[in-house]
């Protein structure tokens, strides 16, 4: 089903009758549901492999270890832990309202529309939507234009394992998606551009429908002098260069201490032709840019500074090698744009506490990264580093828990998901007081005969 073929109200309009059956709400059909997901990833895993490296150049073991093996594991937790997330949560009842009991009901937020990005198309997809089902929501999901095998077969996989009023997938370009941002959904889950985030933002103000934005930013890495720089080296090109660089949570630029730069220079040098041989695009382990609108756009970074490696281009395969670069300067695009791609500029610093206080006057990214040995300055960064992740002495690791929230601060978005945070973010935590009927305070009903003084000293004692 393509997105010209399709009425997004028609849907949205199918979706909420059948929400409101009620039959969403059980555990059983939710774990049912969740089940027939994990089942059909298996059945289709051929065919999401060939589609990720067709759209992307990505390797089997690229593809199932940052796409369906993150999926497979998220979904089954939800199976196994939903019957303890839906449980209400106790809370103290104040003496006042007694004889009564306090908790909060999770309940499912209700249709909801989930919009996926391209860089990993099945994971940002299929992973806010295992938390969209656990929480008995029903789902319309939005996978990007620019990654089209993937799209077609999530449309087949979805529409083999669900009726379209409970979950259906919508294809298309920016027309379809403003067509569906312009329905008054009971959550958006948008996975994208921080300027697409602003334009999803001010579509769900209109119906002040509640909103999560998982964007991106410039996320900076830290490498002080006390750092072992080959093992450094190592975590930082692995996160890096995973799928070509076009990762949100990636290293965007790393600063080095000036003492080390030249060291860690060479050290990261070794680590790309130990990953990826002498020629990276011979590797079967490196990807590719997504389409040629961002190839040029990274072709065009290359002039702004030194190339110390890498370099190479190839634009009928849409290939930019692993680069490095020098000499970048500070008002240069590459400086100030997400480069969301495989070019690393090295920037020495001096001092740790002045490189801090530049960073905190710029957007919030969405990662940082330090790399040190040094408790003091792992706190100092901690505290000082305004970011919606951090790792410390490595890079990506904390994107990839299932028990460790993901979601961004300020520009890099709002809203937290994976594990237990996913069910949180399609829930809606009902606040309830159940009030019993042994005794009737009647000092709290006018007329009011108890003085000031003594309510101010009942309250006092109370507190």
């Amino acid at each position: 089903m393509t997105g010209a073929s399709v009425n997004p109200a028609e849907i949205y309009s199918r979706q909420h009758t059948f929400f409101r059956t009620g039959r969403t709400w059980p555990v059983a059909f939710r774990r049912e549901h969740l089940v027939r997901l994990g089942r059909a990833l298996i059945a289709h895993e051929p065919e999401l492999l060939a589609a990720l490296h067709h759209d992307l150049g990505k390797s089997e073991i690229e593809a199932f270890a940052s796409e369906l093996g993150l999926v497979a594991r998220e979904v089954s937790l939800a199976i196994k832990r939903l019957p303890a997330w839906i449980k209400p949560i106790r809370k103290p009842t104040p003496w006042l309202n007694w004889p009564a009991k306090s908790f909060q009901l999770p309940e499912p937020r209700g249709v909801v529309l989930i919009m996926g990005p391209w860089n990993y198309p099945v994971q940002l997809l299929l992973l806010p939507l295992v938390g969209a089902l656990a929480a008995g929501c029903c789902a319309v999901v939005k996978p990007s234009e620019f990654t089209p095998a993937a799209s077609e077969v999530l449309q087949r996989l979805i529409r083999d394992i669900y009726p379209p009023e409970y979950c259906q997938v919508v294809t298309g370009t920016g027309q379809e998606a403003a067509a569906l941002l312009d329905l008054p959904w009971d959550h958006i889950f948008f996975t994208g551009s921080t300027r697409v985030g602003r334009l999803v933002m001010q579509a769900a103000a209109k119906h002040l429908t509640s909103i999560t934005l998982e964007l991106g930013g410039k996320n900076p890495c830290i490498v002080l002098a006390d750092t072992p720089l080959e093992i450094a080296a190592e975590r930082i090109a692995w996160g890096k260069f995973l799928n070509a660089g076009q990762t949100c949570g990636a290293p965007d630029h790393c600063y080095i201490q000036r003492q080390v730069l030249g060291p860690f220079t060479e050290a990261l040098k070794r680590v790309l032709t130990r990953f990826y041989g002498a020629d990276p695009r011979q590797s079967p382990d490196f990807g590719r840019i997504v389409n040629i609108a961002h190839f040029d756009r990274l072709l065009g970074y290359l002039s702004q500074g030194r190339v110390l490696a890498g370099g190479q281009v190839d634009r009928g395969s849409r290939y930019v090698a692993p680069t490095l670069m020098a000499d970048v300067p500070e008002n240069a695009p590459l400086m100030q744009e997400e480069i969301f791609g495989p070019i690393l500029p090295l920037l020495p610093f001096d001092d740790l506490d002045a490189l801090l206080g530049i960073l905190r006057d710029r957007p919030n990214p969405l990662a940082a990264y330090v790399f040190t040995r040094d408790a003091a300055s792992q706190i100092k960064a901690l505290q000082h580093l305004r970011a919606g992740t951090m790792a410390l002495n490595d890079t990506m690791s904390q994107i990839t828990s299932s028990h460790l929230p993901l979601g961004g601060v300020g520009e890099s978005g709002q809203g937290r998901y994976h594990g237990q945070a996913s069910f949180a973010c399609f829930s809606h935590y009902k606040s309830v007081l159940a009030k019993g009927y042994i005794w009737n305070n009647r000092m709290k009903y006018p007329p009011y005969t108890v003085p000031l003084k003594w309510l101010k000293k009942f309250y006092a004692w109370l507190m």
